[in-house]
């Protein structure tokens, strides 16, 4: 007798990390199979996710590492290791969490459309063994997409694992970033080159309108000018820089730790140390070196990867 389609069993996917990457917690209703992981794709490229005909891809080009310079967005890079979202973290909580408010809030998404849809229909029916697409199902297949989306393979992360080598500046500017000359890896340790969290670098000590960051969110005034860290990984594609992109170069991001920081009452900590009270005091050679490094952080598997491409 003919198997049903949704019936067939679906092909568990393996999500693999390497060393220095936190553990991936996924939760046990929304494991990751390749049909899901699919499902999340077809949804991320398509229109019928908005009401005024955009889609997810439309600001977050794989070419650019999942942003687009035009938008300025957050790029989509290893996500699925955060806990806090947007600039300042008005969704907290897990994968699932965040795209429900982009499916609610952010597109208010037509379910009405989706389950129009003889091809929703029939790929929801096979992965969640579900009649009626819901809110929740759309997260959870986004959800599956998102987690697949794993940078983890530039030239640093070959330097790490020992398989490839630095050139001398690149290796200089990696001292740099690792050590307290450029205190980079505080905020940015290796592995998701973000810690996550929410920081006031300096970029302004009189704070208006979105450069409240955080504090748009929380009301707190401790969070005055804080915002979310984000990856540096492929950070040579994700230009322009900073929540407003106001840095159209990594010359320009580093020269403004260098010497244009600015002070306010949350300036933080790692900006005040006794030594920095007035930028990194950087040789043009060493800020060279820096950007080298940086660039090392692109990881072209990640962008070209087929499971991550327009259906």
């Amino acid at each position: 007798m003919p198997v049903a389609e949704e019936d067939v069993p679906l092909t568990p996917y393996p999500v693999t990390w390497p060393y220095y990457f936190p553990n991936l917690e996924i939760p046990d209703e929304n494991q990751m199979t390749l049909e899901g992981i699919n499902l999340g794709r077809h949804l991320y490229y398509d229109t019928i996710l908005s009401r005024d005909g955009r889609a997810c891809a439309d600001c977050h080009s794989s070419a650019s590492a999942f942003t687009t310079y035009t938008s300025n967005a957050l790029p989509h890079i290893n996500l699925g290791w955060n806990s806090n979202f947007l600039w300042n973290g008005k969704v907290q909580g897990k994968m699932e969490d965040i795209m429900l408010f982009e499916v609610k809030e952010f597109f208010n998404t037509d379910l009405d459309k989706i389950n129009q849809s003889a091809f929703y229909k029939k790929e929801f029916k096979k992965v969640y063994k579900a009649d009626n697409v819901t809110a929740e199902l759309l997260s959870y297949a986004l959800s599956q997409f998102f987690r697949a989306m794993v940078s983890k393979n530039s030239l640093c992360d070959k330097f790490i694992l020992h398989t490839a080598n630095l050139n001398d500046s690149e290796m200089r500017g990696f001292n740099i970033f690792t050590t307290e000359k450029g205190d980079c890896f505080h905020c940015h340790s290796l592995g998701l080159f973000t810690d996550n969290k929410f920081h006031n670098i300096g970029l302004d000590s009189i704070f208006l309108g979105q450069n409240m960051g955080r504090y748009n969110y929380t009301g707190l005034n401790k969070d005055l000018g804080l915002f979310k860290t984000p990856t540096l990984r492929n950070i040579e594609l994700t230009a322009p820089y900073m929540h407003d992109g106001r840095y159209t170069t990594l010359e320009e991001v580093v020269e403004h730790y260098n010497s244009k920081v600015k002070h306010s009452n949350t300036l933080d900590p790692i900006m005040t140390k006794p030594s920095k009270l007035y930028g990194l005091g950087l040789t043009p050679q060493e800020k060279q070196d820096l950007v080298a490094f940086l660039k090392t952080l692109t990881d072209n598997d990640f962008i070209n990867n087929p499971l991550l491409q327009k259906p």
